[in-house]
């Protein structure tokens, strides 16, 4: 089955958009997804992957699917997600639209960086300060301002700089190891468990 994914991500620009969606696209293969049956589609904010997810819902003949930042702690495990009552009322379900087609990155994408931090270490090399991130291995639990401080402080000695959310972010996530971001975050899991089921290409 072809699916489709609206991601939140990329902001206002296009170029970035792109760099998201090519981030995502490759963490995705990583994972075991078949390209050819996924399309990444990078939104910019939450509300406008919602509403792009809303309509694609309701009008295509692929599977859509709707990834956005949770913002804050998620109680419910991901074995018993219920990520629309998660998002909060602004957020109607749409019309027939299930669980499954609902997806958080807990509490932010950079959690997962987080997750791995090989990559992490590999991608900004000398100068590199690991302990100044956030120690608890359970990433989804580590408050958004605590991730990003983390990163920040990480990073701002190195030769590339203090982490930016734009293309840093993306060409990390290209090269995070899905295994051990799953291992550490499981709505991440989640996600790629249902991708698997749906985009993977099966043999005759």
């Amino acid at each position: 089955m072809n699916v489709k994914l609206y991601v939140e991500g990329g902001g206002n620009s296009k170029a970035m958009q792109r760099e998201c969606a090519r981030g995502f696209r490759k963490f995705a293969e990583r994972a075991g997804i078949a390209p050819m049956l996924l399309t990444i589609v990078a939104c910019g904010g939450r509300h406008d992957a919602y509403e792009r997810f809303s309509l694609s819902h309701t009008a295509d003949v692929q599977l859509a699917l709707l990834l956005v930042d949770s913002e804050a702690p998620v109680s419910a495990p991901a074995t018993a997600a219920e990520p629309w009552a998660q998002l909060g009322d602004e957020w109607s379900q749409p019309t027939n639209a299930t669980d499954d087609q609902c997806h958080l990155m807990v509490q932010v994408m950079e959690s997962w960086l987080l997750a791995d931090r090989e990559t992490l270490s590999s991608y900004y090399g000398r100068g590199f300060l690991p302990n100044r991130l956030p120690g608890n291995p359970r990433v989804e639990d580590i408050p958004k301002a605590d991730v990003l401080a983390g990163l920040a402080g990480a990073t701002r000695n190195t030769q590339k700089g203090t982490y930016a959310k734009g293309s840093h972010a993306f060409e990390i996530l290209a090269s995070l190891d899905p295994s051990t971001v799953e291992g550490a975050a499981p709505y991440a899991k989640r996600l790629l468990d249902v991708l698997r089921r749906h985009a993977t290409r099966r043999e005759p």
